[in-house]
Order: structure tokens, then sequence, then C-alpha cells
């Protein structure tokens, strides 16, 4: 028969229940400490940088030299000021390392390889995406890029559209804004027949190029939609109302400006539309389209008050 000394129990508890704490801490994921991590970090980004240089000078080199992306150079520039804003909450997310972080960079090397086999600029692009997410989870962990995924996601606007899908939006865009100014120009009495997207004036023919398609301002003004929804406005439903109101406003803005050339042809100077005033229609496009997305996010919170800015 077993007898127990007074306390015996109770040590013998705390010794099991030690055991247990100790064989549930050898289960969990190692915890990097900062100074491990550094190193790592350092030499895979050396690595990567190699690895990405063709293709990242060939994607800087698009955006200085296509006005179509040029939006791309402040894309990665708000993304790290995003980080850096949320510092302080990101540091106090615990660090809990995860080893699918390697499946993510080896799909993203798969998607790398693909890219450069088939030409694809699109693919060889997005794989750097892939690779920045394979190294979060992997060192940080999975709470760690949930924390970070708007930043992250926010990165894709940089990387120009395929061409295939360049091209679908185009000409659809090319479209549209030709119908609208063929209705809108004879209210002003001007005279027009419109074949496809080129509009004959009295004058001149008047084409609707890729340029007044509307797409450049579209992409600019959606990056510029979110960086405006992100810093000036806290309810999620606006901010997303925000960035979805930039497509019919781009497309909007746009057709004001082949109505404006319409009318500069008609009542003016055809050389005139062509000349100074045609190359400085993209800013004042530009400009209209930030005062039509001033106004309606002035509209928005007039009749939808955020309650909880006050508070």
């Amino acid at each position: 028969m077993l007898k127990f000394f007074p306390g015996a129990t109770a040590q013998l508890t705390q010794t099991v229940s030690q055991l247990v704490q100790n064989e549930v801490s050898t289960a969990r994921p190692p915890v990097l400490t900062v100074g491990a991590t550094a190193w790592q970090l350092g030499i895979l980004a050396a690595l990567c940088l190699w690895l990405y240089w063709g293709t990242l000078a060939h994607l800087v080199s698009q955006w200085a030299h296509n006005q179509d992306f040029s939006h791309g150079f402040f894309v990665p520039l708000f993304s790290a000021f995003v980080v850096w804003q949320e510092r302080d909450r990101l540091a106090r997310i615990p660090v809990r390392p995860s080893w699918s972080g390697l499946a993510i960079l080896a799909s993203a090397l798969l998607v790398l390889i693909i890219g450069q086999m088939g030409a694809e600029l699109f693919l060889s692009r997005a794989s750097l995406l892939l690779v920045l997410a394979g190294l979060t989870v992997l060192f940080f962990g999975w709470a760690m890029f949930r924390a970070t995924l708007f930043p992250w996601a926010f990165l894709i606007l940089m990387i120009p559209i395929p061409i295939i899908i360049f091209n679908q939006i185009t000409f659809p865009l090319q479209l549209l804004a030709s119908r609208v100014a063929g209705v809108v120009l004879p209210w002003f009495n001007v005279p027009i027949y419109r074949e496809g997207n080129i509009i004959h004036l009295a004058a001149m023919p008047l084409e609707v190029a890729e340029a007044c398609s509307g797409i450049r301002s579209l992409m600019t003004l959606i990056t510029l939609a979110i960086i405006y929804g992100f810093l000036l406005e806290r309810r999620l439903w606006v901010r997303v109302a925000l960035a979805l109101a930039s497509v019919p406003i781009a497309i909007v803005a746009n057709s004001g400006r082949i109505i404006g050339t319409g009318l500069l042809v008609q009542y003016w100077d055809p050389d005139k539309a062509e000349g100074y005033f045609h190359t400085s229609w993209g800013w004042i496009v530009f400009v209209l389209c930030l005062l039509l997305f001033f106004s309606l996010h002035r509209a928005i919170v007039m009749v939808w008050p955020d309650r909880g800015a006050n508070s």
C-alpha cells in the first residue's frame, strides 16, 4: 500500500505539469531571434536581387519610358510607407516561422522559370511577389503575412498588365469614349459621323487612339484612389467604393477630352486642337479626374458621415 507524505501530491502534480509544458514547447516551431533572422534574410535578399536583377531593371525602364505605367514608381514606396507606419503593431505580432514558406518559394521559382521560358514578363514579375510572400511566411509566419497583406497585394499595381489583356481593355474603352462623344457633340451643334473609333468632323477626322481610351488615367487613378482611401478614409466600404468609382470617372473624363477636342476643331482651329492643347489634354483630364474623385468622396461623407471620426 502506497503512502504519500504531506505535500507529495502537489509536488508530483507540479513535476508532471512542467514535463508536459516542456514537451509542448519542443513541439512548437522554433522562434527565431532578430540576429539569427537578419543574416539569413540578408543572404536570401542578395540571392533574390541577383536572380531578379534583369526583371527589375526592365520593369523600372518601362515605368520610366511608358506613361501608361509611370505610376509604378509610387507603388513600392507607398507599400513601404504602410509597413513603416504599422511597425509598432507588427512588432507585437509573435514570430512563428513556418516551413510552408518553402512551398511558396518553390512555386515562385516555378512561375519565374515558366515566365522566362515563355518570355512572359507578367509571370516573371509576379513571381517576385510570391517570393516576398514566401520569405515572410518562412521567417515570420502566417500571422505576419496576414498583417502585411494589404501592402503586399498593393504591389500588384506596379506590374504592367499583359499586352493581351491591355488590348482587350483598351479597344472597348476607345469605342465607348467615341460613342459618348458622338452623342454629346451634336448637342453643341457639331455635325459628326462616327465610324468605329473614328469621328468624322466637318474640318477633319478625329481618331480616338489608345492614349485617348482612358487606360492611362484609369490605371493611375485606381492607384491614386487606393492611396487616397487608405490615408483619408477609415471605413472599408468607402475605400472600396472610391476604388471602384475610379473606372467610371476615368471614362467620363476621357470622353470629355474627346468632346473638348471636337469643340476646338469645330469652333476654333483644327491646328490648335492638334498642337499644344492636344498634348496638354492629358494633364487637364487628370486634374478633372481628381476633382470628380474628391467631389465624390465629399458627397459620401456628407450623406454618410463617419460617426466614429469625432469619438
